[in-house]
């Protein structure tokens, strides 16, 4: 009896191991916006680098803006070369701030391209508004 059980408890298991193993090698069949996000890179350093180049000195001369992850908001994502191929584009809207006391300074739109290597280019910026800063 007790061998029986043991031999029951054993192959079930080896079942379960075996269908989760099949279960998780089997890859997504379709593109989504989650799988899009997660093959995309984390862009906050070039965000931050192209709007520093847009805003100083042309619209905020006293310092550079910052941005910070919960002011930029993904309007949308794609593959420009089809199913899990990894050239991609991904649009942002964007507030910088001053840093400091955290006041947006505008709003932009901000579309990257991604490709391997990695090679990232910022391939449209659309300034939306620019806010008033208030006097100190």
């Amino acid at each position: 009896m007790k061998k029986m059980l043991i031999v029951f408890i054993l192959s079930l298991v080896l079942i379960t191991s075996i269908q989760t193993t099949i279960v998780s090698s089997v890859g997504p069949t379709q593109d989504s916006e989650e799988l899009r996000l997660e093959d995309m890179l984390m862009l906050t350093p070039y965000i931050q680098n192209d709007l520093r180049n847009y805003y100083y000195p042309k619209i905020v001369k006293d310092f550079s803006p910052i941005v910070a992850p919960w002011d930029i908001e993904v309007i949308g994502t794609k593959r420009v070369n089809g199913f899990r191929g990894f050239q991609l584009q991904i649009t942002f809207e964007i507030e910088p701030t001053d840093g400091g006391q955290w006041i947006p300074i505008g709003k932009d739109r901000m579309t990257y391209e991604i490709s391997p290597g990695p090679e990232v280019k910022l391939i449209n910026h659309t300034h939306l508004k620019t806010y008033k800063y208030p006097p100190e």
